[in-house]
């Protein structure tokens, strides 16, 4: 049995413990709540540009004004961009995405070749030997549209140029504190027709006639710039998805990691009592013997 100072010193370290866990479960709530705001904050321009993106598709043979619009008749190569945290401690948030990616292109028609934001993603899939294209990892914690339009930039150019026919987001939607949801999204070539549902979630427009667009500047012009930006938009979204999940995943790992500790230290300190108790006992008992020795 371990002696009461080797005891009092695991109350101490487990007592240290759960105020780190706890200062850490705060953090992570406010940062969920600055995700979910940073997200809130760029559907405004994401309901425009959706609009005017299906507008244009209804237009006569105006999806192939864009080469991002086209889909390809045989895919060849796919990306999947795979957006996990840079940090642990997030309870089972980063093994639940890597499993379900690995299951999502176990079957691939075609090779798959992989964009990593994020550092525990790309070290365990690394070790299996997947072909990295490039790594996002090291973003700030809150990052900006400016620090993920990068990732954009380059699905599109692998895009463009035919280094890839298809590509994929692979990231954790957020549904709410305690529930997140692995998701598979194709990103290119971008998809305009949308299911009706999907299409209302875009497009809350009031009642009445449809409105009329003037274009300026052209059509053309106009869809090739705002095709790309949508692009990124969208991985920006699941950029702060992923973050949002990731925050949401800590504080509730961090919430059971106190809870553990506090009940932990109860059953130290329970223990560290009855040796305690036990220790004055026999004490009492070696005086008691002591003096009835004299006795007699």
């Amino acid at each position: 049995m371990a002696s009461a100072r080797d005891m009092r010193l695991r109350i101490r370290s487990v007592g240290n413990i759960a105020q780190v866990t706890r200062a850490l479960q705060a953090v992570s709530a406010s940062r969920v709540r600055r995700a979910q705001q940073a997200v809130q904050a760029t559907r405004p321009y994401a309901t425009k540009a959706w609009e005017v993106l299906l507008h244009l598709a209804s237009q006569p043979a105006r999806e192939a004004t864009h080469p991002l619009l086209t889909h390809r008749p045989e895919v060849r190569k796919i990306t999947a961009v795979v957006i996990t945290s840079d940090r642990g401690l997030a309870g089972a948030y980063n093994a639940n995405l890597v499993r379900y990616c690995l299951q999502q292109f176990r079957q691939a028609s075609a090779p798959v070749h992989y964009v990593f934001v994020g550092r525990k993603g790309r070290d365990v899939l690394t070790r299996r030997h997947v072909d990295v294209r490039a790594d996002f990892s090291g973003l700030p914690a809150e990052p900006s549209f400016a620090d993920v339009s990068a990732i954009g930039k380059l699905v599109v150019e692998e895009y463009l140029e035919e280094r890839t026919d298809q590509v994929y987001l692979v990231y954790t939607d957020f549904v709410n504190l305690l529930r997140q949801v692995p998701t598979t999204k194709l990103l290119l070539p971008l998809e305009v027709r949308r299911p009706e549902a999907r299409v209302a979630e875009f497009e809350r427009k009031a009642e009445g006639p449809a409105p009329a667009y003037l274009y300026e500047p052209s059509e053309e012009e106009l869809i090739s710039q705002i095709v790309p930006r949508f692009t990124a938009l969208q991985v920006y979204h699941a950029v702060m998805e992923s973050r949002a999940s990731e925050h949401a995943a800590r504080m509730v790992a961090m919430q059971n990691a106190t809870q553990n500790a506090v009940e932990l230290r109860a059953a130290l300190r329970l223990d560290y009592n009855k040796a305690r108790q036990q220790a004055i006992t026999g004490d009492m008992l070696d005086i008691v013997g002591g003096v009835e020795a004299q006795r007699a």
